[in-house]
């Protein structure tokens, strides 16, 4: 049933194509939002934008790249007339301590983590301000937040994301362009689950990752699509600068 929260509202999604991209992608256009959605792969895009509708725009483009970047904006202000949210979401895992990932791996974590939600966020920022204001959620991580082991990469890309976010809070406030962070714990989706598929004995990860959220089970895209919603409205209008938990009880342990 399509709803009115967001009604009038355009946004751009990354990582749209699977797992916690696409379920807020979904979320917003239900309750009215002009949705593009953005990632490298077009036919995954296209099976989100099947799911939402012929209002659906899809942009295949590398979400860390200037270029493609400011391609995907000027698209999405040239269909929908403006902008006011925008959902870095696009994001890679590699699993090491410092010693075991490479210098490559270190570098990818940060382009796309770090990096690709720096450039998004300068990118549309005359267009928030053009429109009066706006909002740009952050998918960070409870592990931007509390460390992990065998997490030194992504961790630390994710910390750097929830002080970016902190910071463009108190920057462009009286702009009326609000920045928060979402930190999710374990969520299945295409990347955990890659995660749990190379591991010795997958059953017993998998285990062991439930036993450490209280709530007794990991995470659904669903899960982080609400909050998404809430950030993305103006019911949210006085939130900037925040990192929320969405963690099943985990940083609670």
């Amino acid at each position: 049933m399509a709803g009115s929260r967001v009604k009038n509202k355009i946004a751009i999604v990354t990582g749209a194509g699977s797992g916690i991209g696409r379920a807020c992608a979904i979320a917003l256009a239900r309750e009215g939002c002009q949705v593009a959605l953005i990632g490298r792969r077009k036919e995954r895009l296209e099976e989100t934008a099947h799911e939402i509708g012929d209002s659906a725009l899809v942009l295949a483009a590398d979400a860390s790249k200037k270029d493609e970047i400011a391609r995907v904006v000027d698209d999405t202000i040239a269909r929908f007339g403006g902008l006011n949210v925008l959902l870095n979401n696009a994001g890679v895992l590699h699993v090491g301590t410092v010693e075991q990932i490479t210098d490559e791996q270190w570098d990818e974590t940060f382009n796309v983590n770090v990096r690709g939600p720096w450039l998004f966020s300068r990118a549309v920022l005359p267009a928030m301000r053009k429109a009066g204001g706006g909002s740009i959620i952050n998918m960070a991580s409870v592990l931007g937040i509390n460390g992990s082991r065998n997490r030194a990469a992504y961790a630390s890309s994710k910390g750097a994301l929830v002080l970016l976010t902190k910071s463009m809070a108190v920057d462009h406030g009286r702009e009326h362009i609000r920045v928060n962070a979402i930190c999710p714990s374990f969520v299945e989706t295409e990347l955990t689950a890659a995660f749990i598929r190379k591991a010795p004995d997958p059953s017993v990860v998998r285990s062991e990752r439930i036993a450490v959220h209280p709530l007794g089970r990991l995470g659904e895209p669903e899960d982080i699509a609400g909050l998404a919603l809430y950030l993305a409205s103006d019911e949210s209008s006085w939130v900037t600068g925040a990192a929320f938990p969405v963690d099943g009880g985990y940083l609670a342990v």
